[in-house]
This record gives C-alpha cells, structure tokens and sequence, in this order.
C-alpha cells in the first residue's frame, strides 16, 4: 500500500466518523425526533397561537401560584396533563437527547423567584435512541407533571391583583413529535395554611398507623459541593412494629416501609436509605413470606452530595413515606402513606442546624383520581418501581448484560472520530514493531492497554466516589470532566503540546511517542513508557466520545453501588483495548502495513495536523469567556516547546534540563497572566447599560451617576477596571452614596457612545464620567490610566445621591440623639443612688 493510500484511507475514516457524529449531534441538538412530523396525518390543520397545536392537544399546561398564611413566600406552579401515549421531556433533560421542556418567568419588581424548577416526581428513563441521535438517556413524563418553584412577593404588591408571566417551550412526542412554545398566565390560587405537622406527624391510631414519625433536614442551610442528610424516624406505640425499609414491594400482604425522593435538586445525588438498626426477623410460617420488623424506634438516612457548581436559592426536597403498622402478636392496621417536604436554603457557606420536614396526609383532589396524583400505598410502590434508589448492593443478574453493552461498546469506541488521531499514531507503532520479537510486541500492547485502563480507573473512581472529592462535590458519569473549563484548557494545552511535538517543533521524551528525523536511535523504537502513555492519551481523547451501547451502560451504574461501577468501566476499557491486545498476541494480522521508510515521518506530520484538528473542536467547547486566555496560553505553551526543542535530545541532561526549566517558567507566568487579567472578572457592584437619557433625569432626582466608557480592545480599560473601579473600597463608596454605576461598553460600534465622548472633549477611552446629584450639566471626567485614589476621590468631589446624603444626615441625628439620652439616664441613674 502507497503513503497516498494509506493516509486517504484514514483521512476518509475520520471525515466519516466525524461526520456521523456531528449529524447525530446537530439531530440532538435540535431535538429532532426519530419520525418526521406529518401534521396531516396527525389531523392537525395548523398551528394556532404560541402553542403550537391545533384542534387535538396532546398535552395542555396551566399556571398558578399560592402563598402561605401570614408571610409573602409561596409557590409558584407549572402544570401539565398529556394525553395517553404522549410524553414530554423533563427540564434536567441533558444535552445530547431529546429537546428539554423550559419554563422561563418574565422578571418583575412585584416578586422574586427564590429557587429553580424542581418536578413533582422523577421522570421515566430510557435509554439513548442512535437512531433518533440521542447520545444520552431520554427523561420522559407521562399523563401528569407539576412543576415548582418557591417565590416571595415584594412587601408592596397585592397577591389578588398579581399576574406572573412565563412561558414553556419544548415538544411533546409520541410516534412523533410537537413542539410547544405556550405563554401563560399565573394567577393567584389561594392562601395555604401553614403546615400542621411540622417536624413530627401522628397517624390517627384507630385507622391509620401505631407509630410516631419525626423527621428533618440537616444542615439548616447547604454549601456548594457539601453535605446535606435527610432524616426520618419511625417511633412505633409498645406492643406495635413498622416493617423494614425496603426499595420496592415485594407484592405480599405485610407491606415494607418505601421511602421514595419524588423531587430532587438537579445534579443531587443521593446514598442508600441506611437504618440506624437491623431489623428483627421473622421466619416463613403458614404460608407467609420471611418479614423484617422494627418494635423499637428505628431512624432511616438519606446522604445528599450537592453539585459545586449549584446556583444559589431554596431547593425542595421531598418525597412519600409508605409503611405499615402491625401488633406484635398478630392484626395490622391498613398501609398508610405520608408525603413529607421541606425547603434547603442554599449559600455560600454552609449554616449548621437542622430543618423541621412538613409531613401532610395526601388525599384525592376530587371524587375521581387526577393523573399522576398519589394517594395510596400502591401509588407510592408504583413510584418506587419506575424511580429505582440505589441499594448498595450488587445485583450481578442484572449486571451481566451490561458487561456486555460494555465491552461492545468499548470495542466500537475506537472508530469514533475523538479517538482516530491517536489510532493514526498507533498504527505507525504497529509498524515500527515490525521484526521484534512476538513476546516483546505483545509487551507493549499490553502497556498500551494498561495507560488505556487506568484512565478508566481514575473515570470510575471519580464516578463512584467523586461527591467524597471536596473541590468537585459530585460524582461524574462518562465525560462529564469535560463540563470543567479547567479539564478542557488543559486537554486543549496537551493535544496542542503533542500536535506541535508532531509538527517536529519540539520532541516528547517518552520513547517512541513523537520521533521525529533528528531523533536518537532510542527513540526510534517504541519503549514501554511511550506504549503506556499512548493509551492514556487515546483513553482521554475518547471521553467526549459516546458510542452505541455506552449510553445505556454508564446510565445503569447511577444507582450501583461502586463495585458495579468498576466492572462497568473495565468491562468498556476492556473492549477498547481489545483490538490492540488481540494484534499484540498475532502480529501477522498487519502485515498489509508497509514498511517502515519515509513514509512515517510525513504521516506522522500529517497526523500533527489532525491533532490541531482536535484542538480547534476542544476550543469550541469552552466557554467565550475564557477564550482569550486560553488562546494566550496556547501560544505561551508553545513558547516553551519551541525553546525546549531548541536542546536537541542527545545534549547534555544539564542542557535539557535547564530548556525546560525556562520554557515551564515562561509558559507558566504567561498562562497565569492570562487567566489573571484576561480572562471574566465578577463585578463587585451591578452595573447599569449605558443608556444618555437617563443620565440628566437621574440627577435631577437626585442621583450621582457614574459611568465608565470601556471596550474589549481596550487594555487599559480593563487594567483601569481591574486596580481602580472594581475594587472594594470603591464598591462601599458606591453603595454608600447610593451612586448609580453605568457601563457604556464600546467593544463594537456605536454612534452613541461616541457621540457622547466628543460632547465630553475626547476621541479615546479609557474614560470614565461622574455626574454629580442635583448638578445637570456639571460632570467629573478622568481619562487614561486610573488608580483606585483618583476614583474616590472623584466620587468624594461628586457627592453623594440625595436619599443617601438624607439616610446618612438622619442616622448622625438618631445617633447624636441616642448619645444625648444615655448621657441623660446616667444623670438620673446617679441622683437616684443615695
């Protein structure tokens, strides 16, 4: 086979595989379903509204809100009632799958949103469709789903007369799919009384249940990347027993207690239910089944690892307690249930104490049973059943199949366009193994596929044990270290490093990893440190990848206990490194290579620039803001690999060593420059958009107004931004003097801000305006270079806003007052002493 051939060959895999996955990527973008939409056939005659159905809705949504007794908070509810067989996506739908259902609440003054949309119970998963381009797993909700979210009305608005806007869009599918954009109307539903049961319910004894249930929520309030646990107890009357805990019912006539979470925070996972003791057993006898019982009071735990990247607000947990209370020496009374609830704050530290649950008894809403509405145990098991907790224990029937997927799955891994620049590399390995000895080539493919399996090693660590990690605070599942801009930056700066050690810039020193002509005779031949590393980096290349079969595998460890996960992971790392170790143990399965020639350094060359291929599609992942930087940090990488490949290989280890030192140094001041001063900064203090009119209107009301004309292309702007406005000392000022900042941002063109900058006797920024309360045509104006001292002391000449200058005149006047009338108490104090 010629060199033109062989690289055609492999360039048209990888335009293929490339181009597949990116069809199949658009497709789920999109939410495309599996079935083009016939409207015709659906008997649809057009789309009316902004709902987008016609005569027949198979889903209809509606939206209220109701607020506790005595206080402003409330809830705000989403509902929607789907046909039978229709479903719509849930709003954790992950990206890689079907269209995600999104509610969106139109801001305004009369109230505040507290926290996100939560579910009122978990979707129905299933796995990824490749046919319909779904990667991931797909949430469905069916019949019946309620949507909430806490809010608190401000103290001057009226609940009677208060409207909430919002919209929800996304589709609703069947055989096909409809999409839905629908703007509704939240009006007020009504006052709820104050929960009765706090902390502690008592089932009615006569009808109901013997037992006492208590229950909380600890901490009192949550952390980013921390702890929270929820806490139940059953406290049975003497003479009475609550069966043990148990994930789903088992369908006999004792019922175990189930404990279901029917809402949980997005990104929270959640540990096995663990009793605080074992349960007594009770042998089979007279046909009856072994039971599990508790006569004394027995405590039950749910541990809750949240996500670091969560946003601030109240989350609601909760969920539906199913048990049932027996005499010791025979009768029981009917299952019961009892829905329990209550809302986490969450801040920016975690606050020690403990939350009181809400438990309430659920009863039918009408004479005939809504959809979805749970009112009996049976609801309860049912829910279990299609919402599996995790137990802790392995079921290895199950786990089988799995392995299986897994090791399918692994194998086709290969041919997914992450992966092929490296398999480009290690096809020229194969090559140069050629006349080794059958022993020492099988070696080095084993070593390839140990990097290759260690990698998995550390994925299934991370996706087991990663809420444990205090910086990460959760557990990943497959790719999900690529939802890091610090993995992502780093993955970019490594391919980069290789493409360019490919490209001849600079050499890696494992040998046989990226020879070049003026390499040694070492590292002419691949070693064992090369063949290792190598399948590290093919294994790290791959995770963005998701092949067939891999979405359902990694879906089934969410709720295994981590020995599954590990056999998961190997079962795919083994798949993956199959070929590999199949050609180590046959070497003549490549004989239709050529030899080696020429031929290996131009492909080599060739397969540096399908690595900054990989560069430009890892670039593309990361998020705008940090594009600067990592653009600064690339070419600061490489600097250092240019000066590192100055000192050729056969120099001393004194030179090399000291080449390296000076290119990690260089690299290394540039790249924390970068990520320092030109990445996202966060504004101390909100900012307004730079809007002309207002500015004489605010100072007529009394308002010093402060505006800073700035640009992305201007780096002294962003030095001025960084030293002297945005600091803290000038942050108290602005509040203080209630100062209104405004932010005229001329990164792209516009007549207005440079209208204004002439009016102001400047063609350049940096430049920045103070406006002082009460002055209209009087302005402060500071140009170039700024330090923190010429800004307040700008703002100081400027003066203070009217209502702040007043609020200041009247605490002086309260505090000389408060100073005046403990002189006079003391006065009193000593003529009452005899």
């Amino acid at each position: 086979m010629t060199l033109s051939r062989l690289i055609c060959l492999i360039f048209v895999a990888f335009l293929s595989a490339a181009g597949t996955a990116g069809l199949q990527s658009t497709r789920a973008q999109e939410g495309a379903p599996p079935v083009k939409l016939n409207l015709k056939e659906l008997g649809i005659s057009g789309l009316g509204g902004t709902t987008g159905f016609g005569a027949s809705e198979p889903a209809k949504f509606s939206a209220s809100f109701k607020l506790t007794e005595g206080t402003r908070k409330g809830t705000l509810l989403v509902s929607a009632v789907i046909e039978p067989g229709w479903h719509v996506y849930s709003i954790t739908q992950p990206p890689g799958g079907p269209m995600a259902t999104k509610i969106k609440v139109t801001e305004s003054a009369d109230f505040k949103v507290l926290g996100p949309f939560q579910s009122d119970h978990p979707p129905h998963v299933k796995p990824p469709d490749p046919k319909a381009g779904f990667t991931v797993n797909s949430e469905e909700h069916e019949e019946f789903v309620a949507w909430t979210a806490p809010i608190e009305l401000a103290a001057d608005s009226k609940a009677e007369d208060l409207q909430i806007a919002l919209s929800v869009s996304g589709q609703v599918c069947s055989s096909s799919c409809i999409p839905f954009s629908e703007k509704l109307t939240a009006k007020f539903a009504g006052y709820e009384k104050p929960p009765a049961n706090l902390g502690e319910y008592r089932p009615d004894p006569k009808f109901e249940a013997e037992a006492l249930l208590s229950g909380h929520i600890e901490p009192a309030a949550a952390g980013p990347g921390g702890k929270a646990r929820l806490v139940i107890t059953a406290k049975p009357t003497p003479g009475w027993h609550v069966y043990g805990y148990s994930p789903i019912d088992p369908d006999q006539a004792n019922k175990p207690t189930l404990i279901v979470l029917s809402s949980l925070p997005t990104g929270w996972t959640r540990s096995p239910v663990v009793a605080s003791a074992e349960p007594k057993v009770e042998p089979a006898h007279d046909g009856l089944p072994e039971t599990y019982t508790h006569e004394e009071p027995v405590t039950w735990t749910i541990d809750l690892a949240i996500p670091g990247d969560a946003v601030q607000g109240e989350y609601v947990i909760s969920g539906y307690l199913g048990f049932q209370t027996c005499k010791n020496k025979g009768g029981c009374l009917p299952p019961q249930i009892v829905r329990f609830r209550a809302g986490i704050p969450f801040a920016e530290k975690e606050a020690p104490g403990t939350i009181p649950l809400e438990f309430s008894k659920p009863t039918k809403a009408g004479t005939t049973k809504a959809p979805g509405e749970i009112t009996t145990y049976t609801d309860v098991a049912k829910l279990a059943a299609t919402s599996p907790a995790p137990t802790g224990k392995v079921n290895w029937s199950a786990l089988a199949p799995f392995v299986g997927f897994g090791l399918l799955g692994g194998l086709i891994l290969n041919l997914m366009p992450c992966v092929l620049p490296v398999i480009g590399l290690k096809v020229l390995s194969f090559v140069q193994q050629g006349g080794e000895s059958r022993g020492r080539i099988f070696l080095l493919n084993v070593w390839f596929a140990l990097g290759l399996l260690s990698v998995f090693l550390v994925l299934a660590t991370l996706a087991a044990f990663g809420s444990l990690i205090p910086w990460l605070g959760q557990n990943l599942s497959w790719g999900q270290q690529f939802t890091y801009t610090g993995f992502k930056v780093a993955m970019v700066v490594v391919v980069f490093a290789f493409a360019l050690s490919f490209l001849g810039v600079w050499e890696v020193p494992i040998p046989g990893f990226a020879q070049s002509s003026s390499s040694s005779k070492l590292q002419q031949q691949e070693g064992i440190s090369g063949a290792f590393f190598k399948g590290v980096f093919t294994t790290l290349l791959a995770t963005p990848c998701s092949g067939p079969f891999l979405g359902p595998v990694f879906a089934f460890t969410l709720a295994q206990p981590p020995l599954a996960t590990y056999i998961i992971f190997a079962s795919v790392g083994v798949g993956m490194a199959s070929p590999y170790l199949v050609i180590g143990a046959f070497p003549g399965l490549v004989k239709w290579l050529p030899k080696p020639g020429e031929w290996m350094e131009t492909f080599k060359q060739f397969m540096g620039f399908v690595l900054l291929g990989t560069v430009v599609y890892l670039f593309s992942t990361i998020n705008a803001d940090w594009f600067i930087p990592t653009l600064a940090l690339m070419m600061a990488v490489w600097l250092a690999c240019w000066i590192i490949g100055k000192v050729p290989v056969y120099e001393s280890a004194g030179k090399q060593l000291r080449a390296w030192a000076i290119g990690c140094a260089s690299a290394a001041v540039i790249g924390w420059f970068s990520f320092a001063y030109l990445g996202p900064m966060k504004h101390l203090y909100e900012w307004k958009p730079y809007a002309p009119d207002s500015i004489a209107k605010l100072q007529a009301e009394g308002k010093t107004v402060m505006v800073d004309f700035t640009a992305d292309w201007c780096p002294t702007c962003q030095l001025n931004f960084r030293i002297a406005i945005n600091t803290p000392n000038v942050k108290s000022v602005v509040e203080k003097n209630g100062v209104v900042p405004m932010l005229a941002d001329w990164s792209d063109k516009n007549d207005t801000i440079k209208r204004k900058l002439e009016e102001l006797n400047s063609i350049s920024i940096p430049l920045m305006a103070i406006y002082p309360a009460g002055k209209p045509g009087e302005v402060i104006v500071l140009r170039d270079a700024l330090l923190e001292s010429h800004v307040l002391a700008a703002l100081a000449q400027a003066g203070a806003s009217r209502d702040a200058a007043q609020a200041a005149s009247t605490d002086a006047t309260t505090s000389v007052a408060s100073v005046r009338r403990e002189g006079e108490a003391r006065v009193l104090e000593g003529r009452a002493e005899p």
